[in-house]
C-alpha cells in the first residue's frame, strides 16, 4: 500500500448529528400583510456558517440563514434558522478540514435548514418559499481569496 492510499484509509468524515440549534418566526405586520395586494415580496437572505472544536477530531459546524421578506415596504416576515451538525474529521491535511468546514459541512446542513425555512414560512401562513441550491465552495473559496488578499493589503501597509 502506497502513503497516499495509507493517509485516504485512514481519512474518516461522518455525521453524528443534525439538529436545529435556534429558529425564529416573525409577522410583526400580520393580519394586515396579507390583505396588501398581489403577493410579490422583496426577499433578502442572508447566510453564513460558522465552527467550532467540541472534542478529538469532532467539530460543529452551524449554517445561519436569515430571510426578510417585505412587501409593499413593509415586513411581512423574518425567519432566522441556525441548522447545526457534529461532524468528525480525522485523518485529514489541515487545509482540507477547514475547507471540508467551511464548504462541505454546510452543504450538507443546507437542505434541512431549506426545509426548516419552507415550513415555518408556510405556517405563518404565507406561500412556501424554497431556497434555491447554493454553491458552497465557491462561496468558501471566495472568502478564502478576500481573506488572503486582505492580508497581503494589510502586509503591504506595514
Amino acid at each position: 500500500m502506497t502513503e497516499e492510499n495509507k493517509a485516504a484509509a485512514e481519512q474518516q468524515f461522518a455525521i453524528q448529528k443534525i439538529y436545529l440549534k435556534d429558529v425564529s418566526f416573525e409577522s410583526p405586520n400580520a393580519p394586515t400583510v396579507f390583505a396588501d395586494g398581489e403577493w410579490k415580496p422583496e426577499v433578502n437572505v442572508q447566510l453564513n456558517s460558522s465552527n467550532q472544536v467540541i472534542g478529538q477530531d469532532v467539530y460543529e459546524v452551524v449554517l445561519n440563514i436569515t430571510i426578510t421578506a417585505k412587501q409593499n415596504n413593509k415586513t411581512a416576515f423574518l425567519v432566522e434558522v441556525k441548522q447545526a451538525g457534529l461532524f468528525t474529521l480525522s485523518g485529514f491535511p489541515k487545509e482540507n478540514i477547514e475547507g471540508m468546514l467551511g464548504a462541505y459541512c454546510p452543504e450538507t446542513l443546507f437542505p434541512f435548514a431549506r426545509e426548516a425555512v419552507a415550513d415555518f414560512v408556510n405556517k405563518g401562513g404565507f406561500p412556501p418559499l424554497i431556497l434555491t441550491p447554493i454553491n458552497f465552495n465557491a462561496i468558501y473559496t471566495q472568502q478564502v481569496q478576500q481573506q488572503q488578499a486582505a492580508a497581503a493589503a494589510q502586509d503591504t501597509a506595514h
